[in-house]
């Protein structure tokens, strides 16, 4: 499992928003490309974003779904880009202190991939790293918007 943590200097609720916007995604996650089309139903459970991903010339056309949300605290997003990957990307935000921080948590686990349990040593270590810059990305955006 990838997890990694970051703490961004805006509230709670301006994280909740950038986070819980999937429009937002391109800006911010690695590999994500174009948002196509977002539930009416968002952001409730089984609501789902479609999203395009990959890096050129392999771009995968497919959908992420709430699995779980608590507004401001939790999200669980059931992560696909079939047939290569299919995982579970959690969420934790938590108020840092008494100042206006948020430490963000986010961790990613395989529900599949296409080459299997085989080449986890080495993709485990790839999506922490991209997770990482992620959620640095993800930071620069939220306290961009802030200002």
């Amino acid at each position: 499992m990838a997890l990694v943590r970051q703490t961004i200097q805006a509230s709670t609720a301006a994280v909740w928003d950038a986070l819980i916007d999937p429009t937002t995604y391109p800006r911010w996650l690695i590999g994500a490309q174009d948002i196509r089309d977002v539930d009416d139903s968002w952001p409730a459970v089984d609501a789902a974003f479609h999203h395009r991903v990959g890096v050129w010339p392999v771009l995968i056309d497919d959908r992420s779904i709430i699995r779980e949300v608590r507004p401001q605290q939790h999200l669980v997003l059931e992560v696909r880009a079939t047939p290569a990957v299919r995982g579970l990307v959690r969420f934790d935000l938590e108020r840092a202190g008494a100042g206006r921080a948020t430490v963000v948590e986010m961790s990613e686990e395989p529900l599949y991939r296409l080459v299997g349990n085989v080449l986890r040593p080495i993709l485990d270590p790839l999506t922490h790293l991209r997770n990482k810059r992620s959620l640095a990305k993800f930071e620069q955006l939220v306290e961009a918007h802030g200002r």
